[in-house]
């Protein structure tokens, strides 16, 4: 009894320690990672549920869509009034002369039904592939925050570098001031860097507030949502951004595409189905008639509908033609631009990627040579101070460019992506 009592113990503090797990298991870690961010939208972000719900609606159309009609029931009260009723005014079934039931059935023929479920199943993909585009547009939207965010942030780490890099500066010119080497100038210029770098830190700390917001917002979160600190941004080798192979995977799995193809299948389909109106539908129905407490006397009836109105079918036929043939070019039309703006992001992107390797590899090695050359010229005496924060000025605007170059290219990719379909 006693060793039971310890082992439900136990198992209440192991239940009551993973308690806080379970509560914050929707939440962020603490690092904001691209992938996790991604798949966290996946099945959080309210736009995708929503789409997921329109798919389920689409396929509950099906079934109803190639269903026969609901049956008829007509009952008709025969003389159960007037002069020559038998029971004066008597409603009730079976009496005046009889009650008939004519229980009908409609037939509609030549495949009919199936070209409608064919329709409503092609409705279905039209929704698959608008929750493709919605998931391609929600995943690029988090993407462009994200990428943001992160040049947001490491703006803000480039300022505090050169905070520290100034504060150095300044220590320099206070120790030659106090020496008499250089005028009282230079120090208040050190000042005066350092002071524009401080405000520009809080403009920076605001566009990053911002750019949490819009993270928050792509995510689907509410805002005020703890966003961690961005990770790396992803590098993409140059095997994958085969143009040839890009415009392979456009054509093939684009959301836009996908939809407008599925929009082609229903209005082919829904131009056949109105094509089979040139024939006669068929209605069967069975016609016992109750005279007294029985059923004495049974019939049947056939309805045939006449198809006679040709004008207003062949108006009908022409305008399925016409919209089967607007879905062919509207698709010709998304795949011929499409193309374009994907041939355009891979030249800014290898653009972008060239920029970034020439400022890593040359312009920032030589910047940096020439601050220092300006420093050690400074503390000769050989350089004003001047030229010294030029120099300075020069590395901040490599790393800015090198940045940006970086940002550059997790935009472009990210286009790339949302126009193919899927990740790199």
């Amino acid at each position: 009894m006693k060793s039971g009592m310890n082992r439900w113990c136990l198992a209440t503090m192991i239940a009551l320690a993973a308690l806080p797990a379970l509560v914050h298991a929707d939440e962020l870690p603490s690092v904001a990672d691209l992938s996790v961010l991604l798949q966290w939208a996946d099945t959080h972000n309210p736009e995708l549920a929503a789409t997921n719900d329109e798919i389920d609606a689409a396929r509950q159309r099906i079934v109803p869509a190639g269903a026969l009609p609901d049956p008829v029931l007509r009952v008709e009260l025969m003389d159960f009034a007037g002069p020559g009723s038998t029971d004066s005014f008597n409603p009730l079934p079976g009496k005046g002369s009889g009650t008939k039931y004519t229980l009908m059935q409609s037939l509609p023929l030549w495949g009919k039904r199936d070209l409608r479920r064919e329709v409503a199943s092609a409705g279905m993909e039209e929704a698959v592939g608008r929750r493709q585009a919605a998931l391609a547009e929600v995943h690029a939207k988090i993407k462009r925050a994200y990428t943001i965010y992160f040049q947001i942030n490491g703006l803000i780490r480039l300022n505090d570098d050169v905070l520290r890099l100034l504060a150095d500066l300044e220590a320099v010119v206070q120790v030659r001031y106090a020496g008499g080497l250089v005028p009282q100038q230079d120090v208040i210029r050190a000042q005066v860097e350092k002071t524009m770098l401080r405000s520009e830190r809080i403009n920076l700390e605001a566009e990053q507030h911002h750019a949490v917001s819009k993270l928050n917002s792509a995510l689907g979160r509410p805002q005020g949502s703890h966003v961690g600190a961005p990770g790396s941004l992803r590098r993409i080798s140059p095997e994958k951004l085969d143009a040839a192979v890009l415009l392979e995977k456009l054509s093939h799995a684009n959301p836009q595409l996908a939809t407008q193809s599925a929009l082609i299948t229903a209005a082919d389909a829904n131009r056949r189905l109105v094509e089979m109106n040139r024939y006669p539908d068929v209605t069967l129905g069975i016609v016992p008639t109750q005279r007294g407490g029985s059923i004495d006397t049974w019939g049947a009836m056939v309805e045939v509908t006449i198809p006679i109105r040709f004008d207003t079918r062949h108006a009908q036929e022409g305008e399925a033609g016409a919209m089967l043939a607007a879905a062919k070019e509207r698709h010709q039309s998304i795949e011929n631009e499409l193309a374009g703006e994907l041939q355009e992001n891979l030249a800014a992107l290898d653009t972008a990627s060239k920029q970034q390797r020439l400022i890593a590899d040359t312009l920032i090695p030589q910047v940096e040579l020439a601050f220092r050359s300006a420093l050690a010229g400074y503390e000769a005496g050989k350089v004003d101070f001047v030229s010294l924060l030029d120099a300075q000025r020069a590395i901040r605007r490599a790393r800015q460019d090198e940045l940006k170059a970086e940002v550059e290219q997790a935009m472009r990719l990210s286009e790339i992506e949302k126009m193919i379909g899927e990740e790199l």
